[in-house]
């Protein structure tokens, strides 16, 4: 019996000559509709897509919409903190290497002592800070609540300067000239002081964290070709967002680490954990809340706002904040006990906006009474003494202090600069640099890349655990699933009669998300419907359906004889989106002047997720027509196969067969976070072989390949059962399309 493949090409040569003669004997055909045979909108009018207006930046508005029922925010939280866990390089988390501490240089002060800690959070990557406890005995049956303390800008030595002390003291900001004059130390001083041992440690760049400097992590501005390519990148190049490798990602997992230390002292009740941060040590507080279980109290100060999600570079990454904001990100610690206040900064509207929603959440889990916002806006952008009591207050009742009358500070003798810093003579401060940076983004890519290798299915039980962790990042990745049914509009633009079938131009329009899309179809009349419609997605948009003689290009008349109806469109920045015709060469980003992928894709969809988004529209409007088809294929060809790689991996049930001819191309080739494919952590799980891997069991023809299966795709098939719906072919993209035709309706 002849293989389909052979048959394929049978009919593509049948096509060719039959074209030719057509064209010879009779002028053609199929008579083309006009002069742009593609065209749905006006000459010159691009569609009216909310995503060609300015992306959202860091300065947009955030609100949170408060979900229907406790069921339904369990499920929005869900994907929230895997969300967070992904943005940051930590889903999966991580392996726990071994933290190394070393503890020195106790100093005895009133009622309270301070010794100096370091720790690696990686191998050979130091975590710096000051441990604080209180004066008198501890032990095993007493242990003490502790307290982690990210401290946010300014370093945790922040100092006032004694001029500025008075002033502070008269508008009722601080208290004391000399021990307030450091307000990060301040509030370690007293927790500790009520009873609570303390660790406060060192953003990366800051006082004793000295191997990727202060200019790195938080004034990074201009991209560095030195520190691309495939095996010495460093942070912020584009092969670093592809594998989801930033400086927010570090320093969050540094505060895991800085957990797993504090929690790991003998004298302290791991039950018993708060943590609190000011200003970008309030982005941390809220993102190890979000997702680290231990923490029972929090006080998030500074960055609980629908406005400005924080402005450093170590504050933002790809994929954070898309379709959320720090209010939501926030509510992820609900239903625990939490507070901060409002200030005359970005957080200044929060009881109006952000706070109602947080009790409206509270008030549905049944704990009102678990989240506070204070007002404070005659204060600038702060934590205070003010607002430190009221941190005070929280953690004394949820920590179950009984502290209730050592709350009011008391002064304190400030620690010496050599008492303060945790590098001596006999504990070096270690090695760093540019070469050190890319040493470190190495390790941590060969530790992820054995982590997803180990994922790799061999049976069921295997297959649906790389399905919740590979998928489940990709579905974060993409960022959005099939719209819901009753969701998008069409609107009908032409009706052809055109040779032996019907030729129609529409428009569609997803209703919720603001996004239009120009799309053409075939519908066949000589041969009977076999209630099959193909989505057909070429990297040129629905042009790529015609030959250059504006005709159907063979692979779709042979679809279209074989009774299939075949729809195309053009995806964002392609065809009509394009006013100059030009193809996108760089995606556009937000107006910030600083070079980070961050600042633009952790605020909004990247091109390529969008295009998927695109795929996903179609395939949901087709399957919700009044005349459903019972089968729906997609083809993706000419630079378009991982799209629709990437889309077939999240469609499900609602595609049937896909054709991905992948022209070999890797994400990992990439060396620009601006191409129109770029996608954050398409390296880190698999890249393209791992989209073509998440089709499995639904049947799946590869083509680009050279031939050779990926290992993690052949596996994929096998373990789901399903290895004869897997097939390769090899050969150039027009001999793809033609096969990939033949083998959708057989």
């Amino acid at each position: 019996m002849r293989s389909k493949f052979k048959l394929a090409d049978q009919w593509w040569a049948a096509v060719r000559i039959l074209a030719t003669l057509a064209g010879v004997l009779c002028g053609g055909l199929f008579a083309p509709l006009a002069a742009d045979v593609s065209r749905v909108f006006p000459d010159g009018q691009v569609p009216q897509d909310r995503r060609l207006q300015d992306r959202k930046d860091l300065n947009g508005y955030f609100p949170f919409v408060v979900p229907d029922s406790p069921q339904a925010w369990e499920q929005r939280a869900a994907e929230l903190r895997r969300r967070v866990q992904v943005a940051t390089g930590t889903w999966p988390l991580p392996e726990r290497t071994p933290l190394n501490p070393v503890i020195h240089g106790r100093i005895q002060r009133d009622g309270f002592s301070v010794e100096k800690v370091y720790f690696e959070s990686v191998p050979n990557h130091f975590v710096t800070g000051l441990l604080f406890r209180p004066d008198g005995p501890s032990s095993a049956d007493a242990r003490r609540p502790a307290v982690l303390c990210p401290h946010g800008h300014g370093g945790r030595l922040q100092d006032y300067g004694a001029e500025k002390m008075p002033a502070l003291i008269e508008s009722g900001a601080e208290k004391f000239a000399q021990g307030n004059r450091f307000p990060k130390l301040s509030r370690c001083v007293q927790l500790a002081r009520m009873g609570c041992v303390v660790f406060i440690y060192d953003m990366i760049g800051y006082v004793d964290s000295v191997q990727l400097s202060y200019q790195l992590a938080h004034r990074f501005a201009k991209q560095r070709p030195e520190f691309e390519g495939s095996d010495r990148w460093g942070f912020y190049s584009t092969q670093a967002e592809l594998r989801l490798q930033s400086i927010m990602g570090l320093q969050s997992w540094n505060s895991i680490r800085a957990l797993d230390f504090l929690c790991g002292l003998p004298d302290v009740d791991p039950a018993r954990v708060a943590v609190t941060g000011g200003s970008g040590g309030g982005t941390q507080t809220i993102l190890l809340c979000a997702v680290d279980p231990r923490p029972v109290a929090a006080f998030p100060q500074g960055m609980v706002s629908t406005a400005m999600q924080g402005g450093c570079t170590c504050e933002n990454c790809s994929l954070l904040r898309v379709g959320t904001g720090n209010v939501e990100l926030c509510a992820l610690f609900a239903p625990k006990p939490q507070g901060m206040t409002t200030a005359n900064d970005w957080t200044k509207e929060m009881m109006t906006k952000g706070y109602p929603q947080l009790r409206q959440l509270y008030s549905m889990l049944g704990v009102p009474e678990n989240v506070h916002c204070t007002p404070l806006n005659q204060f600038p952008h702060n934590y205070n003494v003010v607002t430190r009591r009221l941190m005070y207050d929280l953690f004394n009742k949820h920590l179950d202090l009984e502290a209730d009358e050592q709350l009011a500070e008391r002064d304190w003798k400030l620690l010496t600069p050599a008492e303060a810093t945790v590098w001596d003579e006999e504990h070096p401060r270690p090695s760093g640099g540019p070469e050190y940076e890319r040493g470190l983004t190495k390790w941590l890519a060969e530790q992820s890349d054995r982590q997803i290798a180990a994922l790799t299915p061999r049976d069921e039980s295997t297959w649906k655990t790389y399905r919740e962790v590979v998928g489940g990042a990709v579905e974060t990745m993409i960022g959005r699933g099939l719209p819901m049914a009753g969701t998008i509009e069409r609107e009908k633009v032409a009706k052809e009669e055109w040779g032996e079938f019907l030729y129609f131009k529409d428009i569609l329009r997803n209703l919720n998300r603001g996004e239009v899309l120009p799309i053409v179809s075939f519908y066949p009349q000589a041969t009977p419907w076999n209630n099959h419609v193909v989505i057909w997605v070429d990297g040129r948009g629905k042009r790529g359906v015609f030959d250059p003689d504006d005709q159907p290009n063979p692979a779709v008349r042979h679809l279209l004889g074989q009774g299939a109806a075949v729809v195309s469109a053009d995806l964002l920045y392609q065809g009509e989106f394009l006013a100059d015709g030009k193809p996108l060469e760089q995606t556009p980003t937000v107006k910030n002047p600083r070079e980070f992928a961050g600042y633009t894709f952790g605020y909004n969809h990247t091109v390529f997720a969008s295009r998927v988004h695109d795929v996903l529209t179609l395939v949901s409007w087709i399957r919700n027509e009044d005349r459903a088809p019972e089968h729906i294929h997609l083809v993706g060809v000419n630079g378009a196969g991982p799209i629709v790689a990437a889309a077939r991996a999240i469609a499900g049930d609602a595609v049937e067969r896909a054709a991905v001819d992948t022209e070999g191309f890797r994400f990992s080739e990439l060396r620009s976070y601006r191409h129109p494919h770029f996608l954050p952590g398409a390296v880190k799980y698999g890249d393209v072989p791992a989209l073509l891997a998440l089709s499995a069991p639904h049947p799946l023809l590869i083509a680009g390949e050279q031939g050779q299966l990926p290992d993690v795709v052949a596996a994929a098939y096998q373990a789901t059962g399903a290895k004869d719906n897997l097939q390769s072919v090899p050969g150039k993209s027009s001999d793809n399309a033609m096969q990939a035709a033949g083998w959708l309706i057989e």
